[in-house]
């Protein structure tokens, strides 16, 4: 964990640089998606998939590189495997930052996991792991049409809080 903190500290605390920012623009309304999966075949599917639904796609190198992309840009999706630049999937760098975000900065971010130890659409180790949605990796093949009906249950179960929140002014 100090690692984690070390790590995202270091990147927050680097100097800017207009390299790192991971899009030169965004049109209004663009949805933005960071990928973190190591396996080029699994990451060719999931670009794909995320290229049919209209998305704007970023893939990071390793923890770090991710790190420094949500630096500049706060994401719509991201799809982050337990094991991408780690060893051990419960130590994983990126999903202890993504678990330790504000929740108002959290719940703007639809977080995928993918992983070999979860069952596919399991909401309760999503609860436990603090992402929207897991899909086990032997249904990467189907990664579509589970990201289209979890992130539609993620908008049903927040759409009245969005809209309460824009009714205040808070969005």
């Amino acid at each position: 964990m100090d690692e984690q903190k070390t790590l995202a500290n270091d990147v927050a605390a680097g100097d800017y640089n207009a390299s790192d920012m991971p899009f030169d623009f965004v049109e209004a309304g663009a949805q933005t998606v960071l990928i973190c999966e190591p396996d080029a075949a699994v990451r060719e599917k999931i670009v794909t998939a995320m290229k049919a639904a209209g998305y704007l796609i970023t893939e990071a190198a390793n923890a770090r590189d991710a790190l420094k992309k949500n630096r500049f840009h706060l994401y719509d999706d991201v799809v982050l495997n337990e094991r991408f630049d780690t060893d051990n999937p419960d130590a994983n760098d990126l999903l202890v930052y993504f678990g330790s975000l504000p929740m108002a900065t959290r719940r703007q971010t639809f977080v995928i996991l993918l992983t070999e130890r979860f069952r596919s659409s399991d909401n309760m180790a999503a609860f436990n792991k603090s992402v929207n949605l897991v899909v086990n990796l032997t249904n990467v093949d189907d990664f579509a049409s589970i990201f289209k009906r979890g992130l539609a249950d993620h908008t049903a179960f927040y759409h009245v809080f969005k809209e309460t929140l824009k009714k205040l002014g808070k969005v």
